[in-house]
């Protein structure tokens, strides 16, 4: 799952990161609105913590364009300002949640995890697909009642193709979505080729159906 901070106070930007980085979220942070602005319009991301005062604009014109652009993203505004016509701005917006500094790590990750889930998997923690089973909380999956291993990045394609289910999902959209920023970077995507085989084959050895396709020339599919 791939988080943005927008957060001009460094130190705390690089904690939420840390933080969120030993829970397997992939993190990027935007200092200023500009920042923020070219980020939004090039990445999508699952959830965006998005700090009301920066230091070249407000924080509520980027959720502004967000919502005009129609994008998906969760948005959790965090601000220190306790101001209730802010928290009413925003949500009146579109933002899903507001979180007030200081705060505890721990209920930024619930307020996030909670967004997804909504957002995704209809508000459950578990997802049935015939003999295949996910625990999105303890973060374990099985197939016929048998767990199989899987690493943190099997395990967010994973997750990231069933919240995209019936979707035709291209090699550079799960190139951004695994590695954001460096995406660009990458001579070839030979790397998430190689992930997906993986994937494939631990679901497929331990018996699970084919619903992982690849659509040869465009990328890749989970069906239903």
């Amino acid at each position: 799952m791939k988080i943005l901070i927008v957060e001009d106070e460094t130190q705390l930007a690089r904690s939420i990161s840390e933080y969120l980085s030993e829970e397997s979220y992939l993190c990027e942070a935007a200092n200023t609105f500009s920042e923020a602005m070219n980020k939004i319009e090039m990445f999508h991301y699952d959830c965006i913590l998005l700090d009301i005062m920066l230091p070249d604009g407000n924080g509520l014109k980027i959720l502004e364009e967000i919502k005009k652009q129609h994008k998906q993203d969760g948005v959790i505004i965090i601000s220190a300002k306790n101001a209730l016509d802010d928290k009413i701005n925003g949500l009146k917006l579109g933002a899903d949640d507001y979180l007030t500094k200081p705060f505890h790590l721990s209920e930024l990750m619930a307020r996030i995890y909670s967004i997804i889930r909504r957002k995704q998997f209809s508000s459950s923690n578990t997802i049935k697909q015939n003999e295949l089973q996910i625990d999105l909380l303890a973060k374990k999956v099985s197939v016929h009642e048998e767990n199989i291993c899987l690493t943190k990045k099997e395990f967010d394609l994973l997750i990231y193709f069933i919240g995209n289910k019936n979707k035709v999902i291209s090699k550079s959209t799960l190139a951004e979505h695994l590695s954001g920023d460096f995406a660009d970077m990458l001579d070839n995507h030979d790397f998430v080729y190689a992930h997906v085989k993986n994937l494939k084959k631990k679901l497929y050895d331990a018996g699970c159906g084919h619903y992982l396709k690849t659509m040869y020339g465009t990328g890749y599919k989970w069906e239903t």
